[in-house]
């Protein structure tokens, strides 16, 4: 048996050395191939340089050629010019200018004739026409119709006798000639056509002919006031090219092409076969000047055979072959020695994806803890909001509020958790859906006040006119971004200020890619006596990281929107510019910046600048990170500039799509607060030196319809308003004056009040302007005085200067339906409705069940999917469904999927019988419940999920006011109000 397994053994080594010897001679025929493709390689370079310089050569003689032809058919134009023209009587004739031409062809070998056009306008036509004894005529021998002006043929050559008297502006293509020649001064070609003897193709030259000398930088003006005639010529380019290949060596080894390739998608030929042949893999193209700047030609060259094969591309690589066998030996050693590295790497690959499952099973444990952590907090913060909704003495109240601003702090660090396990297990997707893209930068101002006032640092938000007012994509995703950067300046700065512009990423130059810039920013030299030492002409007039903001680039980046805007006014009409919307968004602030050794990890998880960071200022170091996922998410890019001790400018791009006018005016109705009409035609004085926070205040004060122009002082307000007398018969008199606090002055009351008391004397104004103070912290707000009418409070929102101009002006509020916003809409639309809640959790069934009473809806709750299954029954007496996604023994797909097919089934029998299954006509032509998904979290239940399994929306819990508005106006109708 053993000698058995020996000799089995032995075979299996000879046939693995067998295998191994057809290896050794495949690699060596593999290499000989190899060096072989080489050295075929090389002699085809070579081939190709020799027919580089061959194809260069012909083109610079062809071009040099060219040259002398026109240089000759300019000389002739000095010549006309010189005795037509410069000599009284002109002594030249048609007769002398055929017999010159005649006798100097021989200088002009490659023309076959030349003409002379005179420059005729028409006021000069008659005498023309008396003067030659004939009629100016068309290229079809027609009498020419009223023209500008003509060019008639009045000297040719013999050969071309037959265009005499011929207006040659009345053939398209050499009116075009004339026009650019004279434009240009250069001799300028038509396209390529059959010549009339010889059948050569060929072009026509067209020459200007001037009265007199112009000068080099002559304007086209000037030099067609200068023109006298032009002078043309038919140019034989095949005799041109075949002359010039027969006095060159090695013209029988290539062949030659020249065409016309002004239209490079239809080149034109002008030398050489229609279809070319010989050896086409190896071709070089050279391109011709002949002059002309308004026409391109080239020549292609090409070998009539393929270049002959070397006799060493042969030879040598057999050479390696015999080589490469003697180290036979030493490749069938080292494959054992591959063999043992290739298993040691199928073994790392094998560790590679274990370890790759492991990461995706913590991202998903992540997310699975992460909700059922949400879960009962949910319930917490619901119970709180009931509570609140209780009366409560204000200790009772500070306690519940406390409570619950804290239980969302934990909600927000868990969502920014969780959003972190989607975003690692692929699930994060992004919405489209219609918003108000200012009504959510306000929103997220408004979150960020207290603080900002808290700190007295500005907080702004500025949004370019040329920004939809409505688009499409994820408001959650670009509140949340928008959010982590606004939160982080205020959470880093101390002094100073916190800016938020968005454009037009095609207008804006502040590109996402950049770099840090150093010096002094923003001193902007017209208003530089307009600030205080160490001052920038910046919001705050704070030093900024990036240079480039400062109030010079701002009013540059307004007037290229300004110009862009009447650009595209003029060329398209509404709603037929792109689907898509690139918005550039910088938020800059002046806080103590990122340090230049932390700035590499700054969108790296969990990383903060250093451990004091986290210890001074709180945070986990993950926001940035998500954001940065978001934006890409959304089509963009995220960058930033930070200095440290100056601030930080993070800047994105993001990718909206555009809505159309149905869709704006659907997402006002519903998604947005609508603003005050009742100001529009109000005109409003600034007074602020800074000129970027006046245009900030100027954007705010447009959106509500007011009219506004900027002082950088009170007196130079009180000239402008003194300026105005003349719009008392003619229009509304400026009446609001909004004064900056550190544009204010001690004693500056008794001066504006004493000069609006003049001027109401002498009749410029009729009533004295309301008068309103900008305060940025509330301790400027005590100290203001009695002189001003009111106090705004920064930051700036149109509905807080709304508010307190109804209150100062007495301006009618808006109308009952307008000003029924968020409760009143709800409460409107769920007003006697009875809502079905499916929720496993008792105490998110009550916090549903009571959040929906809170808005008048009658709600039934149901514990599980069966039990909802079994109460919606049909016909059954439910006007929507509230269902949680995830519960025990039956979830909220399922239960959703066996409603549709109980619908299905009813409505097909009504469809075919025209009454209910149960014989009882319900008034209702078909059954469709509308179902909306509930979830602590959207990582299982997707949108796509829901709308799979047939549910009509998705609302998270716990509920919030504007959610639940836009879910259920979809489906319910509210009841008319009956005071309407």
């Amino acid at each position: 048996m053993a000698p058995e397994m020996a000799g089995g053994g032995k075979r299996t080594w000879w046939w693995k050395r067998r295998a191994a010897v057809f290896l050794g001679v495949a690699i060596a025929l593999g290499v000989w191939a190899g060096s072989h493709c080489y050295f075929r390689r090389e002699n085809m370079i070579k081939a190709e340089e020799a027919l580089v310089s061959m194809c260069e050569e012909r083109a610079r003689m062809i071009q040099d050629q060219f040259a002398v032809s026109v240089n000759h058919v300019h000389a002739l134009g000095i010549l006309i010019s010189t005795f037509y023209y410069r000599k009284q009587p002109p002594a030249l004739d048609q007769e002398t200018f055929a017999y010159y031409t005649a006798k100097t062809a021989f200088e002009r070998p490659l023309l076959n004739g030349v003409a002379y056009a005179e420059r005729v306008v028409h006021s000069q036509r008659e005498m023309f026409e008396t003067r030659q004894g004939w009629t100016i005529m068309t290229m079809k021998r027609e009498p020419s119709s009223m023209q500008d002006e003509y060019a008639p043929v009045i000297y040719s050559q013999e050969t071309v006798s037959y265009i005499g008297a011929i207006d040659m502006m009345s053939g398209e293509e050499d009116r075009e000639n004339i026009l650019r020649a004279r434009a240009t001064g250069k001799a300028v070609l038509t396209k390529p056509f059959r010549l009339l003897e010889s059948n050569h193709l060929g072009v026509v030259l067209t020459f200007p002919v001037y009265h007199s000398s112009l000068s080099e930088d002559a304007t086209v003006e000037q030099r067609v006031e200068a023109t006298a005639g032009y002078l043309g010529g038919a140019f034989d380019v095949e005799s041109l090219v075949e002359n010039l290949l027969k006095q060159l060596a090695g013209n029988q080894d290539i062949m030659v092409n020249v065409y016309d390739v002004t239209n490079a998608s239809e080149p034109l030929i002008m030398y050489g076969p229609q279809n070319p042949d010989g050896y086409m893999p190896l071709s070089h193209v050279s391109m011709l000047d002949f002059g002309d700047p308004f026409r391109k030609h080239q020549m292609q060259c090409r070998y009539r055979e393929k270049p002959p094969l070397p006799l060493s591309a042969i030879t040598t690589p057999f050479g390696i072959f015999v080589i490469i066998m003697l180290g036979g030996y030493i490749v069938f050693a080292a494959k054992n020695h591959y063999d043992n590295v290739k298993e040691d790497c199928r073994k790392m690959e094998e560790l590679k994806v274990q370890a790759e499952a492991a990461d995706v099973a913590k991202s998903q444990f992540l997310a699975t803890v992460s909700h059922e952590i949400r879960t009962p907090m949910n319930g917490v913060l619901g119970m709180l909001d009931m509570l609140l909704d209780t009366d409560l003495n204000l200790t009772q109240k500070d306690f519940a509020q406390t409570a619950q601003v804290c239980g969302k702090a934990l909600i927000s660090l868990i969502n920014e958790v969780l959003d972190r396990a989607k975003i690692e297990a692929g699930k994060l997707e992004i919405e489209a859906v219609p918003f108000d893209l200012r009504s959510i930068l306000d929103d997220v101002i408004s979150l960020f006040s207290s603080k900002s006032r808290e700190k007295g640092i500005e907080l702004a938000v500025f949004v370019s006119d040329e920004v939809p007012e409505v688009v499409t994509g994820d408001p959650g995703r670009f509140r949340q971004i928008i959010t982590n950067l606004v939160g982080n300046s205020v959470k880093f700065t101390e002094r100073g200020h916190i800016f938020v512009q968005v454009h037009l990423a095609e207008i804006s130059n502040l590109g996402v890619d950049r770099k840090v810039y150093s010096g002094l920013n923003g001193q902007a030299q017209s208003d530089k006596e307009l600030l205080m030492p160490n001052e920038f002409d910046t919001l705050s007039g704070c030093e900024a990281a990036d240079t480039r903001n400062n109030w010079e680039h701002f009013k540059m980046l307004l007037s290229d929107e300004q110009f862009s805007s009447d650009a595209s006014r003029s060329k398209m009409a509404p709603d037929k510019g792109p689907d898509n919307v690139t918005l550039i968004v910088s938020v800059e602030d002046t806080g103590i910046g990122i340090p230049l050794c932390a700035q590499d990890r700054v969108f790296t998880p969990f990383m903060q600048a250093d451990s004091s960071t986290s210890r001074n200022y709180g945070g986990t170091g993950i926001g940035l990170s998500i954001t940065k996922c978001l934006v890409e998410l959304m089509g963009g890019q995220i960058s930033f500039i930070s200095r440290p001790n100056v601030g930080s400018t993070f800047t994105f791009t993001a990718v909206f799509k555009r809505c159309s006018k149905d869709a704006i005016a659907d997402t006002k109705r519903i998604l947005s607060e609508s603003l005050p009409t009742g100001f529009v035609g109000t005109k409003a004085f600034i007074v602020d030196r800074k000129p970027i926070r006046s245009s900030v205040t100027k954007y705010h004060l447009k959106r509500l319809g007011i009219a506004s122009e900027v002082a950088r002082t009170v007196k130079n307000a009180l000239i402008a308003l003194a300026g105005r007398n003349g719009s008392l018969k003619t229009g509304r008199q400026p009446y609001i004056f909004l004064v900056e606090k550190d544009s204010w002055y001690s004693g500056a009351d008794v001066y504006l009040h004493d000069q609006l008391l003049l001027l109401k004397q002498n009749g410029c104004i009729v009533e004295l302007p309301k008068v309103i103070l900008l305060v940025t912290c509330e301790s400027d707000k005590t100290k203001t005085g009695s002189f001003f009418d009111t106090v705004i409070m920064k930051p700036l929102r149109a509905s807080t200067i709304a508010a307190c101009l109804q209150h100062v002006l007495g301006v009618e509020k808006q109308q009952k339906k307008e000003m029924l916003n968020g409760p009143a809409n709800l409460h409107s639309l769920l007003a006697g409705k009875n809502i079905l809640v499916v929720d496993d959790n008792r105490v998110n069934l009550r916090v549903a069940a009571a959040a929906l009473k809170k808005y008048g809806a009658r709600v039934e709750c149901a514990e599980s999917g069966k039990y909802a299954l079994s109460l919606l029954k049909l016909p059954h007496k439910f006007d929507a469904c509230f269902m949680d996604v995830q519960m025990p023994e039956m979830d909220g797909f399922e239960a959703t999927r066996q409603i549709r097919i109980m619908e299905s089934k009813a409505n097909s029998h009504i469809r075919s019988s025209g009454a209910s299954p149960q014989g009882e006509d319900f008034g209702m032509a078909e059954w469709h419940l509308p179902i909306l998904a509930m979830t602590a979290d959207v990582i299982q239940a997707t949108y796509e999920e829901c709308m799979k399994c047939g549910m009509d929306g998705y609302v998270s819990k716990p509920f919030e006011e504007q959610q639940l508005y836009q879910a259920v106006a979809k489906f319910l109708v509210s009841k008319p109000n009956p005071d309407s």
